[in-house]
């Protein structure tokens, strides 16, 4: 087997890469928002590399991706494990819990934290076949993962990107409580309609911010999709008006550099406890200890301009219809995933869809495209 460093040209859905004492850090943003803008909820989100591959081309038998992973979890969450899936051809062939590197186990009722460190992660293939063939890693969308070789008895080619498409949005665009990377909705979409994603769904941390609005609109892209709304309300972070002008300040900034580029905003999707019930959100404490964490909302009423998710739908639509853009368009994410989807699929932290409704919002939202 030949040891093969990863190169820039073989990673996808990535803005940069850090190199590190072992290999290559993947970021979904780049060193001066991280600078200008260190907010630990962000930066612990981008690091995690949701809609991340390694992919090439290969007519190796015998493959193995070496990687070493840095993780958070909560005990008794009953959040899915990191996984590393593998699609040869387009088809997946193996998804597998990551093991290893660095682990810090939070318990909810105790507050007391465990670490432990063990040694890289080795994804193995054996036996494919000697054709030539496209080889893709999709990397967890739920922890660290530095990338630091490829090992195949065959040479290995870097494949070029496709049609670019970004979707910006929150834990759900990134993959909360989805099986496995390539399962989330926005890696389901990519898949079907065969283009190269560029992932910017950030956990709790989908709130207009003007430093992402440059970004898309600096990257180039021949897709753009906008799921927006949840974090702004389960934070309780703006009132009607403000949010107003922030997705209107979102979409004229990003039009500054794809003037003509489809664009579409999804609203929020089907979450029953902020649907007429404004944020914060928090955690039910009665929860803890269950197997289960789960949600709740806070707030009180809609007066003053307080948002739920009934109300952030309506003002999307508005905004979205009253501008002259041929290009822009809506999709209602209640229609994308329902309340009846939610009675047959409940969420199971009152929050976050699980892994059979990535797959419903994914259809839907490529039917949409």
């Amino acid at each position: 087997m030949t040891h093969y460093s990863v190169t820039p040209n073989f990673i996808h859905g990535a803005i940069e890469l850090e190199a590190t004492e072992r290999g290559l850090l993947p970021h979904r943003l780049p060193s001066s928002i991280r600078k200008q803008f260190p907010d630990p909820q962000l930066m612990a989100m981008e690091r995690q590399p949701s809609g991340v591959r390694v992919i090439f081309h290969t007519t190796s038998q015998n493959i193995t991706l070496e990687t070493c992973h840095s993780r958070l979890t909560y005990l008794d969450s009953g959040r899915p494990t990191a996984r590393i899936d593998v699609l040869v051809d387009d088809k997946l062939i193996l998804s597998e819990e990551t093991t290893g590197g660095k682990t810090i186990a939070v318990n909810f009722v105790s507050g007391q934290t465990e670490t432990t460190e063990a040694g890289n992660h080795l994804c193995f293939l054996e036996n494919l076949p000697a054709t030539n063939k496209k080889v893709e890693f999709w990397l967890p969308y739920n922890e660290d993962v530095e990338i630091i070789a490829i090992h195949a008895d065959a040479t290995i080619t870097p494949v070029e990107p496709g049609t670019r498409w970004i979707n910006y949005g929150s834990s759900i665009s990134q993959g909360s409580n989805a099986a496995s990377p390539s399962g989330i909705w926005p890696a389901r979409v990519a898949h079907a309609k065969q283009l190269d994603l560029l992932n910017l769904g950030f956990g709790g941390s989908a709130m207009l911010d003007p430093f992402i609005a440059r970004l898309i609109r600096d990257t180039p892209a021949e897709l753009i999709t906008l799921e927006v709304g949840i974090n702004i309300v389960n934070s309780d972070a703006m009132r009607l008006r403000t949010f107003n002008a922030a997705l209107h300040g979102f979409l004229d900034t990003i039009r500054g550099g794809h003037p003509s580029t489809p664009l579409y905003v999804i609203s929020p999707f089907y979450c029953g406890i902020h649907e007429a019930t404004p944020g914060p959100g928090a955690f039910d404490s009665s929860s803890f200890g269950s197997g289960q964490i789960r949600f709740i909302a806070t707030g009180e009423d809609t007066s003053n301009g307080r948002l739920t998710l009934e109300v952030i739908r309506s003002a999307v639509a508005e905004i979205v219809d009253h501008r002259a853009d041929e290009n822009l368009h809506h999709i209602n994410g209640a229609e994308i995933f329902s309340a009846a989807d939610a009675a047959e699929h409940p969420l199971p932290d009152n929050l976050h869809p699980d892994a059979a409704s990535h797959e419903i919002i994914a259809g839907r939202v490529e039917k949409q495209l």
